[in-house]
């Protein structure tokens, strides 16, 4: 067996990176950006107003001063006209402050009386001017790497950038295995159960940016499973579920190697998901994932989801942790690395005390997966430990 961290870095080297396509800017939204872009404007273009008032000089500002009020800015309409010393425009958010103007009143701190206002004694003192450009300025960049949530898809709007480079979606077949799987819906025999994996990895896959497609259930023959890997061939990565074991029903692996496969690694020491393995079938990666349900979601939580990320030009980093204090102490840990469904709430990290790796109504329940390391001591409750955020 080896670690995680030494099959993470296998899987790493396995990962290829995704050619780039352009999307409208509508499609954008959790897209990973391909290359750098930038402003082809600058925002605002024009010095604007942040308030309603009346712009006017900065340098005849003054308690009780009075000013005639020679035209009207609004946003889309700027004033065309000349401010003379002694007068104002009436300006609202968002209009262009007059060439002749540097200084906005707001609305609150003036006296109107027909076309004369009069400024009150106190007054902020603000300007309430945006100068042109505070936002940004054309040819100024959005880098990469970047996945693009709504704020960046906001400011790609507003750089006037329509058309998005991003990073193309890995394609992900993924196949469960096994004679005992019914589809959700069907009617399973008496010895049969629903095939639950495939759908929760690949809502976890696609919420990474993959595109998850679920093959049909390969059942326990060796036909079969070549059928399946012969669908699944046009995948950038393959995610098979199940028959990873050594058992004489596991037949992935040795059908896969019959095919091509050349083989990266078998077995990692971690619970759940020991039986975890991972190649490459005629040039595509492939990883076997066990086919107990938490094993198979915490093992694409911790090796599947990263390499999706690296594919999509993120990094080659492992899922990242944080940490924080227990709720309740911890006996010592074996030897393989432990990912222990928990909840944190407000008094800390709290365990499950029932973890078999069948068990998906725990995982449901679960907020985060405790990581104890190989061999960790007991842990008294208040110590600091690490989790994955779920």
């Amino acid at each position: 067996m080896i670690s995680v961290a030494e099959a993470l870095a296998h899987l790493f080297a396995l990962a290829d990176a995704m050619g780039t396509e352009t999307v409208p800017l509508r499609a954008a939204a959790g897209r990973v950006l391909a290359r750098d872009v930038q402003a082809s404007r600058t925002q605002p273009p024009f010095h604007a107003s942040s308030m309603d008032g009346y712009a006017l000089r900065r340098a005849e500002v003054e308690p009780d001063a009075m000013f005639k009020v020679v035209g009207e800015a609004a946003a889309g309409h700027a004033f065309d006209g000349k401010v003379g010393p002694g007068q104002c425009v009436r300006i609202f958010t968002g209009a262009p402050v007059p060439d002749e103007t540097d200084f906005v009143v707001i609305q609150e701190d003036v006296t109107r009386r027909g076309d004369l206002i009069t400024l009150n004694r106190d007054m902020d003192g603000k300007d309430n001017v945006r100068p042109a450009g505070v936002d940004f300025k054309a040819g100024d960049r959005i880098t990469v790497p970047r996945r693009l949530g709504p704020s960046d898809v906001a400011l790609l709007a507003a750089m006037n950038i329509a058309q998005v480079p991003v990073i193309r979606r890995p394609s992900v077949a993924i196949m469960a295995t096994g004679d005992e799987l019914v589809m959700p819906g069907e009617t399973p025999g008496p010895d049969q159960i629903i095939a639950s994996n495939t759908f929760g990895l690949a809502a976890q896959l696609e919420a990474e940016g993959a595109d998850a497609r679920l093959m049909p259930i390969a059942r326990d023959t060796a036909a079969s499973l070549k059928t399946a890997f012969q669908l699944a061939a046009t995948a950038d990565l393959i995610v098979t579920i199940g028959g990873a074991s050594v058992g004489d029903h596991d037949l992935v692996a040795p059908v896969a190697e019959e095919l091509g496969m050349q083989q990266s690694f078998y077995k990692v020491a971690m619970r759940p998901g020991k039986p975890l393995m991972a190649g490459r079938l005629n040039g595509t990666p492939m990883i076997g994932l066990p086919g107990n349900p938490v094993s198979a979601l915490v093992c694409g939580k911790v090796f599947v989801a990263p390499v999706i990320r690296a594919m999509l030009g993120l990094g080659a980093h492992p899922a990242p942790q944080m940490q924080t204090t227990l709720a309740a102490a911890l006996p010592a840990n074996g030897p393989r690395e432990h990912y222990m469904r928990a909840t944190v709430a407000s008094d800390g990290l709290r365990a499950f005390d029932q973890q078999d790796s069948s068990l998906l109504s725990i995982l449901a329940r679960a907020n985060a997966l405790l990581v104890r390391p190989p061999h960790d001591p007991a842990r008294d409750q208040g110590e600091r430990i690490s989790y994955l955020p779920l």
